[in-house]
C-alpha cells in the first residue's frame, strides 16, 4: 500500500511533470486571446518570431523556435493559407524557402503583441518572477555550450 503513495510523491517531484504541466497551462491560457485573432498557440509563436525579423528562411525560423522542419512547415502552410505569410523559394538557392509577412499578417501585429500583456496578467506573477522564470526556462531549453 505504501509503494503507490511513495511513487506518487516521486512523480510530483519530477521536473518532467512540472514542465509538461506548465507548457500545457501556458498553451491553454493563450487560447481565449488567440482565437479572436485566428491563431493557434504554435502559429502565435511563429508570428512573434517573424515580427522580430523578416524575411526569414524556414530553417532559421525552425532553429529560433526549436522546431524541426516537419513541425514548422505545416504551421507555415496553414499561416499561408490564412493569408498571414508568404512562402517562396530562394532564387539564389532553390533548396531554401523564404517566409515573409503579408499585409494581413502585419495588420494583426499589435493584437499579437498585446497577448503577452494579457498572459502576464493571467499568470498572476510579478514582473520580476516572470523574468526569472523565463530566463530559467530559456537556460534549460538552450544550455550554454562549454
Amino acid at each position: 500500500m505504501s509503494e503507490p503513495k511513495a511513487a506518487s510523491r516521486l512523480v510530483r517531484k519530477e521536473i518532467s511533470f512540472a514542465v509538461y504541466g506548465a507548457a500545457g497551462r501556458m498553451a491553454r491560457m493563450h487560447k481565449p486571446f488567440l482565437d479572436p485573432i485566428g491563431l493557434t498557440f504554435p502559429q502565435y509563436l511563429v508570428m512573434l518570431e517573424l515580427y522580430t525579423e523578416t524575411p526569414r528562411t524556414v530553417g532559421d525560423l525552425g532553429n529560433a523556435l526549436g522546431m524541426d522542419t516537419g513541425t514548422i512547415t505545416p504551421l507555415l502552410k496553414r499561416l499561408q493559407a490564412s493569408g498571414m505569410v508568404s512562402r517562396m523559394r530562394d532564387p539564389e538557392d532553390e533548396r531554401r524557402v523564404i517566409v515573409d509577412l503579408t499585409p494581413a499578417g502585419l495588420a494583426i501585429q499589435e493584437q499579437v503583441w498585446g497577448v503577452s500583456d494579457k498572459i502576464k496578467t493571467a499568470c498572476q506573477m510579478t514582473e520580476e518572477n516572470l523574468i526569472v522564470l523565463r530566463d530559467t526556462l530559456h537556460n534549460f531549453a538552450h544550455p550554454a555550450k562549454a
